[in-house]
């Protein structure tokens, strides 16, 4: 049984079809990206250094239609302002929440939606919210296509991913992000049981 959902989606232009860190897409749907080099499918168990992937992406932004997408600080905090009414209104159950210069990561509890109605919603809200922001064409993408989601149906399971959620800023060397639409996970739907 599915108790909660990992929700990851990308800003524009990142983690591309291929990346040197691997992908699961099966096609390079834009021939102009297949010269930035071969699919590699699956997600490589040695992982490139940093510095390559910046080359890579570096070199990606000539084959993009639109500028790369990485977001600012203030856009960090708009995004995480318009999850948080998402959440209020459709009341959702978050456990954790990571918003990074090129991706989002969030850790949700089973709903009535499925995973992809609420990335979806999540996406179009602040989507708004970064255009809104910025002073750019208004035809760009914010995000990278529809996202993934990754089933979580055990509360280690559930507890290890609000871990690797959390730490995803302090790897990445900016500060732990604390938002006050976070609940804390109390071990549903056995939480009575360990009381």
């Amino acid at each position: 049984m599915v108790l909660a959902h990992h929700l990851i989606w990308v800003a524009y232009g990142w983690w591309l079809p291929n990346d040197p860190r691997g992908s699961t897409s099966r096609t390079i749907r834009n021939d102009v990206l297949s010269e930035l080099g071969e699919l590699p499918y699956g997600r490589k168990r040695v992982q490139p250094a940093s510095r390559d992937i910046r080359a890579f992406y570096a070199e990606a932004q000539q084959f993009l239609r639109h500028e790369l997408l990485t977001f600012s600080p203030h856009d960090v905090g708009m995004i995480a302002q318009a999850f948080k009414e998402v959440i209020a209104d459709e009341r959702y159950t978050c456990y954790a929440c990571a918003v990074m210069p090129d991706h989002v990561h969030l850790v949700i509890r089973k709903h009535r939606d499925h995973a992809e109605e609420m990335i979806s919603k999540f996406q179009w809200a602040s989507k708004e919210a970064v255009h809104l922001l910025r002073d750019h064409d208004p035809n760009h993408p914010v995000w990278g296509g529809p996202g993934w989601k990754v089933f979580l149906d055990e509360t280690a399971e559930i507890e290890r991913t609000i871990r690797y959620v959390e730490d995803n800023p302090v790897k990445a060397r900016m500060p732990r992000q604390e938002w006050e639409f976070i609940t804390a996970y109390d071990g549903w739907p056995f939480h009575k049981r360990r009381r």
